[in-house]
């Protein structure tokens, strides 16, 4: 039932980022938006931006709720918490301006860089973090020695560590240097120290591990210690990562 006291869909649309109000009005008309799983193709249309679902395309429009996901680009030595417990950084010194209760979507040990999320949806970060949603990482490893293809083959087959059975969904070497190889490791799951261990287990010592990808979302290009608020695409692509929303084909 149309909430009556609600604001204008496209109005919340248009305050979302999605587009200019003539934009998503032409979004309704083509049957691209639904509030929660039913698409709206009237003009008109009022919600309630605190308690609907609303998609573009499938996409939630999490920043109509007052929803925002944030992209770090985490330095080493920074530690992953939002509550200071030493002297040393953490990534809540890079959010430190908002005042939005931020939380991280997993963890990097304090010696990995690279891409971290962070939200003030904890709904989004449980789904993203929890093993069932199987959310796929990919990192950047340099380690020392030269790796074998028995080495990557252990890694993508399986390995057995102190905390249980451990493997790789994919390892490829991308570069090599006298006593140094870089690989590229993907895998889903994020126990403590997983891929150092991992390495450690066949024979090699990382030196740096950055990790590039989560999910959906990719570091790119962002500079070490920057931060990005995500479009309301990309936090699309990740509610459907984490299983909160269904694909528009479905509705």
């Amino acid at each position: 039932m149309q909430n009556q006291e609600g604001i204008r869909l496209q109005k919340v649309l248009a305050a979302a980022g999605v587009g200019s109000r003539r934009s998503c009005e032409e979004l309704i008309e083509q049957g691209r938006v639904a509030v929660n799983g039913i698409k709206v193709n009237e003009q008109g249309r009022r919600v309630n931006p605190a308690i609907d679902l609303i998609t573009v395309d499938g996409d939630p429009i999490a920043a109509a709720a007052g929803f925002i996901v944030i992209a770090l680009n985490k330095p080493s030595g920074v530690v992953t918490t939002m509550k200071r417990e030493d002297e040393r950084a953490t990534v809540a010194d890079y959010v430190a301006n908002r005042s939005d209760r931020l939380f991280h979507v997993g963890r990097l040990d304090a010696d990995t860089e690279g891409l971290i999320l962070l939200t003030n949806d904890g709904n989004l970060a449980h789904g993203l973090t929890h093993p069932s949603s199987e959310v796929n990482k990919i990192y950047l490893a340099r380690i020392k020695g030269a790796v074998t293809k028995t080495e990557i083959s252990a890694l993508t087959t399986g390995i057995e560590l102190s905390d249980g059975f451990a493997k790789a969904d994919t390892v490829s070497i991308v570069g090599a240097t006298p006593g140094e190889t870089a690989i590229e490791i993907s895998l889903h799951e994020g126990r403590n120290r997983i891929i150092r261990r991992m390495c450690e287990h066949i024979g090699h010592e990382v030196i740096q591990l950055v990790r590039v990808q989560f999910g959906p979302i990719k570091l790119g290009d962002m500079k070490l210690g920057k931060t990005r608020v995500l479009n309301h695409t990309e936090v699309g692509s990740l509610y459907r990562a984490a299983q909160l929303v269904k694909d528009e084909a479905a509705l």
